[in-house]
């Protein structure tokens, strides 16, 4: 691996003008794509195989005109204080502004409130319900103006009108700051870390080409793949973190190489055929992370994590290649200025730093910094053992928004519930009455403790499927509303033994409940997935039967704590209003599965990246504390600026107004910190430094049985010492190169 590695890394810097063509190139290939593509879709939320869905897939299939998948709107309507909205003026500008809701071209009908008895029992509330004839990624900006004109001319009679509803939704997601923030402050820290502009620079030229890439190329396959929106919004998110992480550690290996004596080809070569090895297998384990979300059979969420993983193998493609192909246009360019200007490069590998002088510091009390670490990631964690999975809706959005407001006043006016009804689907089957079928199961779910009211069955053309609305007495996310469809459930043996016909519990609250109870089922047997191929991966990087095992539990320990904190903050409200948190609820159900799936992968990256080095260091002859010490001299502080790049990139979403956004950009933050800061550069030495040699122990049999791959490049370490460059095309910058001296210290 090593070797080949090496190979690559010395082509891409000699043919430097060849391989800056090609992903010039590939990037205006896929570039043109994207012009040409249509964009990303809207597509619809799915799981096959559970209730909902069932549900949902049988009223699209009986009832073909309902357009299931179209927009809706529904437009509350609120009596100023002392007031009725029967009364005849309020009366009047609510059915003037149906009347205008329902003249759109893209509206499927308009219901008046008056009609359809959709006004509370105090009269001060009433609602309309539009639905359209599209799905709300294709409402044009005419019919969006269209329902914004009618709900503003309605306000100037008086009333108090909001809407909610999928037609108000207008793409969400992170809309550019985030990304700006996360790049200013990784640009800070590269600063920092290499005292060169060229040097923090390349990093992040890098990393954007490779978003660029993975990102025209989403677009490209959007249509033909059906990829939605928010997939493009994890690939962007996890490809310019790991595409800045692993351009950063190739340049600090080359920088490394350089103070060695090494002319650049040399240093290129051996930065790509050594930290190239690491980047390899740290990307390999975040791509399986990220494909290993196919396991929770969500058809969204594995396109999310193919195409994140996508982007993942871009930004290693890159790293490999274009790294040291720039590093070959400009090979003394980020290197220190002091170094430029003096001509002396002073090799770092050597010297104490703080690395080092925190690596002995783990070493002289190991036992306390072990337990430290675990006890305190143990008592972040204990707030997960509260944790509630459901899909945060309306409620959970700011009071600034129409979409809560909304929310809010139909609370007052019709109940909680009323914001989350179930939706049942009564299915008559062979020679069964389904109107006698429908009103059976109506009245029994309707005596059923905690359903506030039934509404009248709405039967299809054929007459043999009724579907109708049943309303909690309690709000979406509460837990008794989930014991409600669970009793519900429960009921159906008996009724469908007493008709004949069979009924199934769908809609938006049933949906999320559903899709809770299934990540969680998930979630031990995507674990074990994506754990087990990992540590196999890490036994044959290291050798080692303990460190696989160390870097697994130390990962599950930073997303327990991880997972501690969001509860903490987003469902407790810990702290909430420092973030923008309004209002606390359940934690959004996918949220442990990108926890897992994403986070794993980044752990790994450390380990990989830290423990590589200490590996080395103990494969060329070092005892086991002093293999700990080099290692953290050689890379403790460019673990640190790779860790503080991704929280900044993660922590750049958390200043989004969507509260999913918001959670996830806020879990993921606090995972790297904890993983990086208290797992990787604490947990780690100190369970190193109490096993000694035993933490490089492998069974013989074992040994025998796994391939030999050469991360350390101890292939490269058996090579003659070369010296300046030589061969058909020559380093550019000579007078640059032949005049630096090497000062060993």
């Amino acid at each position: 691996m090593a070797t080949f590695l090496y190979q690559v890394g010395r082509l891409a810097f000699r043919r430097r003008w060849y391989v800056a063509l090609v992903w010039a190139a590939v990037l205006a290939a896929v570039g043109l794509g994207a012009l040409k593509a249509s964009g990303a879709s809207d597509e619809e939320f799915s799981m096959p195989g559970i209730e909902s869905q069932k549900a949902f897939d049988l009223m699209e299939q009986r009832f073909p005109g309902a357009s299931a998948d179209g927009a809706t709107a529904r437009v509350v309507f609120v009596a100023p204080g002392g007031e009725k909205v029967t009364a005849t003026e309020n009366r009047q500008a609510v059915e003037k502004a149906v009347a205008d809701l329902a003249d759109g071209t893209q509206v499927a009908s308009a219901v008046d409130p008056f009609r359809a008895k959709a006004v509370s029992k105090d009269g001060t509330t009433a609602y309309a319900t539009v639905t359209y004839k599209v799905a709300a990624n294709d409402l044009t900006d005419a019919g969006k103006n269209q329902l914004e004109r009618a709900i503003h001319t309605a306000q100037d009679s008086g009333l108090t009108v909001e809407a909610g509803g999928s037609a108000m939704d207008d793409g969400g997601g992170p809309g550019g700051a985030a990304e700006v923030i996360g790049v200013a402050i990784a640009a800070v820290v590269l600063l920092v870390t290499f005292g060169s502009l060229a040097a923090a620079g390349l990093p992040l030229l890098t990393a954007v080409i490779g978003v660029g890439v993975s990102m025209a190329t989403i677009l490209t396959l959007s249509e033909a793949l059906g990829l939605s929106t928010t997939t493009g919004t994890l690939a962007m998110m996890l490809g310019l973190a790991v595409g800045i992480d692993y351009a950063l550690f190739v340049v600090s290996r080359y920088r490394e190489e350089r103070a060695r004596g090494r002319a650049p080809q040399e240093a290129a070569g051996l930065a790509v055929g050594t930290a190239g090895s690491a980047v390899v297998f740290a990307g390999l384990t975040v791509v399986i992370a990220l494909a290993g979300l196919a396991v929770v059979g969500i058809p969204m969420l594995t396109k999310m994590g193919l195409a994140a993983a996508g982007a993942v193998v871009v930004g290693v493609l890159v790293a490999l290649t274009l790294v040291p192909a720039f590093l070959g246009f400009w090979p003394n360019a980020v290197l220190r200025r002091r170094a430029r200007r003096s001509g002396r490069i002073e090799e770092e590998g050597t010297r104490d730093n703080g690395g080092s002088r925190w690596a002995r510091f783990v070493l002289r009390r190991p036992l306390p910094v072990l337990l430290l670490g675990v006890v305190g990631l143990g008592a972040l964690a204990v707030p997960m053992t509260d944790l509630q999975l459901g899909m945060p809706g309306d409620e959970a959005k700011s009071t600034s928004t129409t979409e809560r407001r909304a929310y809010d006043a139909l609370a007052e006016g019709f109940g909680p519930g009323f914001n989350g009804p179930l939706t049942v689907v009564v299915d008559a089957k062979g020679d069964t009455d389904p109107k006698g079928a429908a009103d059976t199961v109506a009245k029994e779910i309707g005596g059923t403790e905690g359903v506030v009211s039934v509404s009248p069955a709405r039967f299809n053309e054929a007459g043999d499927t009724a579907v109708f609305q049943v309303v909690p007495a309690t709000a979406p996310t509460d837990e008794r509303t989930k014991d409600l469809v669970t009793t519900i459930r429960g009921e159906r043996p008996g009724v469908e033994s007493e008709t004949g016909a069979t009924f199934e519990v769908t809609g938006t609250t049933a949906l999320n409940i559903d899709v809770s109870d299934k990540v969680q089922a998930a979630l031990i047997p995507y674990l074990v997935v994506v754990v087990g191929l990992a540590i196999v991966l890490l036994l044959v990087v290291f050798r080692s039967l303990f460190v696989p095992l160390k870097a697994a539990l130390g990962f599950l320990l930073s997303v327990l704590a991880s997972l501690g904190v969001v509860v903490l903050v987003f469902q407790q409200g810990h702290g909430a209003e420092l973030l923008g948190v309004e209002q606390t609820g359940p934690i959004m159900s996918l949220m442990p599965i990108f926890l897992v799936g994403i986070i794993f992968g980044l752990a790994m990256d450390y380990e990989v990246f830290l423990v590589s080095r200490m590996r080395e260091a103990y494969v060329h002859g070092e005892r086991p504390g002093q293999a700990i010490t080099s290692g953290f001299r050689h890379s403790a502080r460019v673990v640190v600026a790779a860790a503080l790049i991704m929280i900044a990139v993660f922590a750049g979403f958390v200043g989004e107004s969507d509260s999913m956004v918001k959670m996830i950009g806020f879990g993921l933050a606090s995972a790297v910190l904890f993983d990086a800061f208290v797992v990787r550069m604490a947990i780690v030495p100190a369970v190193l430094a109490l096993l000694g040699d035993r933490a490089w122990w492998l069974p013989k049999w074992l040994d025998r049985l796994l391939p030999k791959v050469d991360v350390e490049g101890e292939a490269l370490g058996r090579r003659p010492e070369s010296g300046p460059e030589s061969g058909p095309e020559p380093d550019p910058e000579p007078a640059g190169t032949t005049g630096l001296e090497v000062a060993r210290t």
